[in-house]
């Protein structure tokens, strides 16, 4: 089995004043505070959250 590859997203933007959607795509990547990070699995269905969101976020590959 191969490993599945990994990104790692830290959140860098305030939630506030932004629109619901893009809270609520924050909630779903697993961040919600300023600084928090997570290691979320490369999908295209996260690439496309973090699109989104990304004026929010910093990506880092693993």
């Amino acid at each position: 089995m191969s490993a599945s590859k990994t990104i790692k997203v830290t959140q860098t933007g305030s939630p506030i004043r932004r629109t619901k959607d893009q809270r609520a795509t924050l909630v779903g990547l697993g961040l919600n505070k300023m600084h928090r990070t997570v290691v979320l699995e490369d999908t295209p269905s996260i690439r496309g959250m973090i699109r989104k969101v990304a004026h929010m976020v910093k990506v880092d590959g693993e």
